[in-house]
C-alpha cells in the first residue's frame, strides 16, 4: 500500500505520524510544492517529491493520497482516494461532534462552547484551525467526551461526514484567491450540513442569507429516505432571535423562550457580533443532552476574555486605545470591528489580495466617526481608490508596503486622546508577514514600544 501525504506543514507532519502508525508496513511519500530544504525534516524510511509541480505529475499510482487542508482536491491527480484529516476524524471519533463554520467568528464561537462546557464539567476536545491538529488527539477521545470542531472551508471541500450538531455563523467572499469562485467556497461549507440526518442540528446565522442557504442544503441521499424533497429549513434553526426558540440577546440579558439565562455583562468580548457569537454558541451546548446550569453558562462566557489577534485590547498610549484585529482578512470582518466602538476611530487596513470587494466597507467607514484611515500593503492603492470613489471623508493615508512600526506611529500622530486605533487589515497577511498572527505580533510590539 502507497500514502502519498500531500503537504508538509504542521498538519501533514500530524496525518504522517497518525497514518504510519495506522498502516506500519506501507510505503509512505511527501510531497509538497515547496523546495526540499523549506521542508521539516523527513523522517527516515520516507520519500519525498518536491517541487511546483509535486501534487499533479507523481502521485498517480497512489492507494490513498492524504491532502492538507488548503490543498484544493482539484490540484491532485491521482487514481487513488483522495482523503483528508478531517475526513479521518469524522470518520473514527466515538463522541459527538458540533461543528462550527462561518466566515469569520469561528474561533470565538468555538472556544465560547468549550469554556461553557468545560465550566458544567464535561471532558472537551477542541480541534481544527484553533486547537492542535485533530488527529493528534483522536486517540484519547471517549464516547463520553465531546468535540468542538472549527471547520474552514478548506477542510469542509470534501467532507463525507457531517457533524450532530452544525453552527453555521455568517459568511461572505473569502479565499477566492483558492477557491475557483464564490460558489465553489459556498458549495463547501455546504458539506457541514449535506450529510446530517433529520435528527440533526443545524443552527444558522438569523440575517445572512449564505447561511441561510447552507442550512437549506438538502440532506445526503445516504440519509433519511422520508426526507424526499422537504423543505430542510423546516429542520434548522436560527439563532440570535426569539422566533426559534434559540438563545437570542433582550435588554441586557441573553435568553431562550422568554427565560434570562445571565447578564450580557458576563461576555467580555466587544462588539454586537460577539453578542451573536455567544448565542450562537450557547444554543449549540443547549441542543446537547446535558444539563448546564444558569450559573456555568455565565462562568463560561466569563472565563473566555478572547483569542490572540481577535479584536484584542493592546494598550493605551496617551489616551489612545489600540486594538489588535489582526485575524481581520476580509471587509466584513473590518465592519464589525468598526461596529464596536463608539469613539472616534483610526483603522489600519491593507494587505494581500483575496478577491474581496471593498466597497460595502468603504460605505461603512463613510458612515462611521472616523479620524483617519492607513492603508497599507499590496492592495493599498486599490483600497485607497475605492474609499475615494465612496467620498470617505475622513483623513485617508497611503502607504506602500511600510514596516509596522511605521504604520503604528503614523496612526498615533493621527490619533486624539480618545480614540481608538483598530489593526482589522481586510486582507490577508502574506504580502508582508508569515501570517496574520505574525502581523498582529508585530503590531503589538510596536504600539508597546510607543512613547506613553
Amino acid at each position: 500500500m502507497k500514502i502519498i501525504i500531500a503537504g508538509y506543514g504542521v498538519e501533514g507532519i500530524s496525518n504522517l505520524i497518525y497514518f504510519r502508525q495506522k498502516f506500519p508496513d506501507a510505503e509512505f511519500v511527501v510531497a509538497d510544492e515547496r523546495p526540499a530544504d523549506k521542508l521539516p525534516t523527513i523522517p527516515d524510511g520516507v520519500k519525498l517529491i518536491s517541487g511546483k509541480n509535486a501534487f499533479s505529475e507523481q502521485l498517480g499510482d497512489a492507494d490513498l493520497v492524504v491532502r492538507t487542508a488548503s490543498l484544493p482536491p482539484r490540484n491532485i491527480k491521482t487514481r487513488g482516494k483522495i482523503w483528508s484529516a478531517t475526513n479521518e476524524f469524522f470518520d473514527k471519533c466515538p463522541a459527538p461532534i458540533i461543528g462550527v463554520t462561518g466566515t469569520k467568528g469561528k474561533g470565538t464561537t468555538c472556544s465560547l462552547i468549550a469554556s461553557i462546557l468545560r465550566q458544567a464539567g464535561q471532558m472537551v476536545h477542541l480541534v481544527g484551525n484553533i486547537g492542535v491538529p485533530a488527529l493528534d488527539v483522536l486517540p484519547k477521545i471517549k464516547k463520553t467526551d465531546i468535540v468542538v470542531y472549527e471547520l474552514s472551508s478548506f477542510q469542509l471541500w470534501d467532507l463525507e461526514k457531517s457533524p450532530h450538531i452544525a453552527v453555521v455563523l455568517m459568511i461572505e467572499p473569502d479565499h477566492l484567491n483558492v477557491h475557483t469562485d464564490f460558489a465553489d467556497y459556498l458549495n463547501a461549507k455546504k458539506n457541514i450540513r449535506c450529510h446530517q440526518h433529520l435528527g440533526d442540528v443545524c443552527l444558522y446565522h438569523p440575517t445572512n442569507k449564505y447561511a441561510q442557504e447552507v442550512a437549506a442544503t438538502p440532506l445526503g441521499k445516504s440519509n433519511d429516505a422520508k426526507c424526499g424533497h422537504c423543505d430542510t429549513l423546516d429542520f434548522a434553526q436560527r439563532y440570535a432571535i426569539p422566533d426559534d426558540d434559540q438563545v437570542y440577546v433582550q435588554d441586557g440579558y441573553f435568553c431562550v423562550q422568554n427565560r434570562q439565562i445571565c447578564s450580557t455583562n458576563h461576555l467580555l468580548l466587544p462588539g454586537a457580533h460577539n453578542l451573536e457569537n455567544a448565542c450562537a454558541a450557547m444554543s449549540a451546548v443547549t441542543e446537547l443532552p446535558i444539563t448546564v446550569t444558569d450559573e456555568q453558562y455565565a462562568a463560561g462566557l466569563e472565563s473566555f476574555t478572547g483569542l490572540p489577534h481577535r479584536l484584542k485590547f493592546v494598550a493605551e498610549k496617551n489616551g489612545v486605545k489600540y486594538y489588535d484585529d489582526s485575524i481581520s482578512t476580509t471587509p466584513g470582518s473590518a465592519i464589525a470591528a468598526l461596529k464596536a466602538f463608539t469613539e472616534p476611530k483610526v483603522l489600519i487596513l491593507g494587505g494581500s489580495d483575496k478577491g474581496a470587494d471593498y466597497t460595502e466597507l468603504a460605505q461603512e467607514i463613510a458612515r462611521q466617526q472616523m479620524r483617519a484611515v492607513i492603508v497599507n500593503g499590496a492592495n493599498a492603492s486599490e483600497i485607497a481608490e475605492i474609499l475615494r470613489k465612496e467620498n470617505v471623508s475622513c483623513q485617508i493615508v497611503q502607504l506602500e508596503m511600510a514596516t509596522m512600526p511605521m504604520v503604528v506611529e503614523t496612526a498615533a500622530n493621527q490619533a486624539q486622546s480618545g480614540d481608538v486605533v483598530i489593526l482589522s487589515p481586510a486582507a490577508a497577511s502574506f504580502d508582508m508577514f508569515k501570517s496574520y498572527n505574525d502581523r498582529g505580533e508585530q503590531f503589538v510590539a510596536a504600539v508597546e514600544n510607543l512613547a506613553d
